[in-house]
């Protein structure tokens, strides 16, 4: 709003302009909307992590690896296989063994290259292993690669 300042008298000889009009430089309060985003960073950044959580598999190491192809399909086999077994097809898909084969035709079915990435606990005997590298065969996968992680540096 304008502020309104009295007319200044500055002597004899001089015209009386009346009413001088000033503006004020508006300011807009930030702090406010800096405290709620800095509050809103703070709870994206907590909640972030919890969004992202896959399948927990806690994986073997090794020493040597190559890189992975540019659309990886990885076949997530949990410590939980030798209960129930189910896998998962890139931490999304849960489905039983007998229906690996004819998941994997269909997914690769307009595919050249028909590569797999095991992701397979560490704790699971080799036999639960062997069973889902049979089926993965059985659905036509010319290679199936199993994932490891690196070992420590000590």
């Amino acid at each position: 709003m304008p502020k309104v300042l009295p007319a200044s008298n500055t002597g004899p000889g001089h015209r009386a302009r009346g009413r001088r009009v000033s503006t004020t430089l508006a300011e807009i309060n930030v702090i406010p909307l800096v405290d709620v985003m800095l509050v809103l960073l703070i709870i994206f950044m907590v909640a972030a992590p919890m969004l992202q959580r896959g399948v927990e598999v806690s994986l073997p190491q090794a020493r040597q690896s190559a890189p992975l192809a540019n659309e990886p399909v990885f076949v997530d086999v949990p410590l939980s296989f030798s209960k129930d077994r189910r896998v998962f097809i890139s931490e999304k898909d849960s489905i039983r063994l007998d229906a690996l084969a004819e998941r994997m035709r269909q997914r690769f079915l307009n595919r050249s290259d028909k590569r797999v990435f095991v992701r397979a606990d560490k704790r699971l005997q080799v036999q639960a292993l062997m069973d889902v590298l049979d089926a993965l065969k059985a659905g036509g996968i010319d290679n199936a690669g199993l994932v490891t992680d690196f070992p420590e540096q000590k």
